[in-house]
């Protein structure tokens, strides 16, 4: 058997190249949308990709399936569980219909098909044995159903894609899925769908995998024995704050839409293009360095640094039916165009590399109000003065500075009314990426009075001051 584990750590999200070397086959699970990877791993192995899987429709991500499909002439194999609303809708390809109890041979791979439910109505999970080498299954691929000290968690229907009535349901079904599933071989491989920093669970842990046997031991999951009501309530308290782009995967993975086959080569902007797009409320997205941006930004211009959170908050501030444009080093754009293409933002209207053209035709470049802690500290004795925490609820609450006001980055652009123009505001976040954001949207939207305290609640605990619950 051959097995490579792909990690996106910008999405935190696995999916898996299994093949069965003698027959010359493999199947790709869950796939990230610029599915070169898996050619290139088939290439190299003398593979050819004739299953393609899904574990669920997923909400967090857009699944590369189709376009590998389209690529391979591999065959989609997709849940038909959960009922009549939660089943594909596309129609440019025929799939599998997969039921609990089914299975299939890859080569000599078998893989059953386990209905796994509370994630999603329709999550099912695969159980791989190399029949070759054992009767007994030695993989089980969990997709967001149990992960390495965690589940996933079955609120993102309601709070991300509006669906009412699904989160308690699906906590439900969750418990009689973690009870199946704590009846399988301790010696089990449990391969899950995301690592740390998946907003798909609360508790994620950093390692790629993990087995039955230790997650009985380890996971809060399987605490709880016959305690169904503590198993649901602590599942549903304290999860992050889903992004706003949730709701839009969980449509288009479900629907027919464009297929992207390869990563798009970007349109490098003239300065008249950028300033006549900027005038039609076209977004542009610097991604520089929160303290490159600070010295001098185009004004209008939103701070998302291109890092592994770069996807992530571009899908909470981007309109998909919208252009947007792009401030980066042209060594960055295939990966910064490979981030947004795996949750579908795929309307660039090009990129400037940096702020010299702007410059050099007469634009005056903005640059941020920065505080360190020494001020702000005197600030705060100033009557005039509002604190902006913009961290997720669960973080305010397990400690902010004290008169702090809470209002996420994530949805300040609904809540500007919560900032004050008629007083000095300073906004902060944990570390200073999100303050960083939420200084450059207020900044765009005319607010002239705000400070932004960059080292945030690290440095002001490190410092000693105190917080407050």
């Amino acid at each position: 058997m051959f097995f490579q584990h792909i990690y996106d750590k910008t999405l935190a999200q696995a999916s898996y190249f299994i093949g069965c070397q003698k027959a010359g086959v493999a199947a790709v699970i869950d796939p990230k949308r610029d599915v070169d990877t898996y050619l290139e791993i088939a290439k190299q192995n003398n593979m050819k990709i004739t299953h393609i899987l899904e574990t669920h429709i997923h909400a967090d991500f857009l699944s590369g399936s189709r376009e590998l499909a389209k690529l391979t002439g591999g065959e989609l194999y997709l849940s038909a569980e959960g009922g009549p609303e939660w089943q594909y809708q596309f129609s440019d390809f025929s799939f599998h219909p997969l039921k609990d109890g089914d299975s299939f041979m890859v080569g000599n791979l078998k893989i059953d098909v386990w209905h796994t439910p509370g994630h999603t109505p329709e999550s099912i999970s695969f159980l791989l044995t190399d029949t070759p080498a054992s009767p007994e299954p030695v993989m089980f691929f969990t997709g967001d159903f149990v992960f390495v000290g965690d589940i996933g968690r079955p609120d993102l229907l309601e709070k991300a894609a509006g669906v009412v009535g699904t989160m308690d349901a699906g906590a439900h079904q969750m418990y009689k899925s973690i009870s199946r599933f704590s009846k399988l071989p301790d010696h089990i491989q449990v391969w899950p769908g995301h690592g740390a920093g998946s907003a798909c669970g609360k508790a994620l842990g950093a390692v790629p995998s993990s087995t039955v046997g230790y997650e009985k031991i380890r996971n809060w999951a399987f605490r709880f024995g016959s305690d169904e009501h503590g198993f649901v309530k602590f599942l549903l308290e304290d999860q992050p704050e889903p992004p706003k782009y949730f709701a839009m995967m969980k449509k288009l993975n479900k629907v027919d839409r464009p297929l992207l086959t390869e990563v798009p080569k970007l349109k490098k902007l003239s300065n008249t293009e950028m300033n006549d797009a900027l005038a039609k409320g076209v977004k542009l997205i610097d991604t520089r360095n929160k303290a490159d941006f600070a010295k001098g930004f185009i004004p209008g211009s939103l701070n998302i640094q291109g890092n592994n959170s770069f996807a992530t908050w571009c899908g909470w501030f981007l309109n998909y039916e919208e252009p947007f444009m792009l401030l980066a080093d042209e060594a960055q754009l295939d990966d910064l165009t490979r981030k947004l293409m795996r949750i579908g933002l795929d309307n660039i209207l090009g990129y400037v590399p940096d702020t010299t053209a702007y410059t050099a035709e007469g634009g005056a470049l903005e640059t941020a109000k920065m505080v360190d802690t020494d001020t702000f500290k005197k600030m705060l004795s100033e009557n005039n003065l509002q604190v902006v925490d913009l961290r997720g609820e669960t973080e305010y609450k397990q400690g902010h500075i004290e008169g702090a006001d809470h209002v996420f980055v994530g949805t300040l652009a609904k809540n500007l009314d919560k900032v004050r123009k008629d007083q000095t505001v300073v906004v902060h976040c944990q570390g200073g990426d999100r303050s960083t954001i939420g200084y450059s949207l207020l900044a765009a939207h005319g607010f002239n009075n705000v400070w932004n305290y960059s080292a945030s609640v690290n440095e002001w605990v490190k410092q000693g001051n105190p917080l407050v619950q």
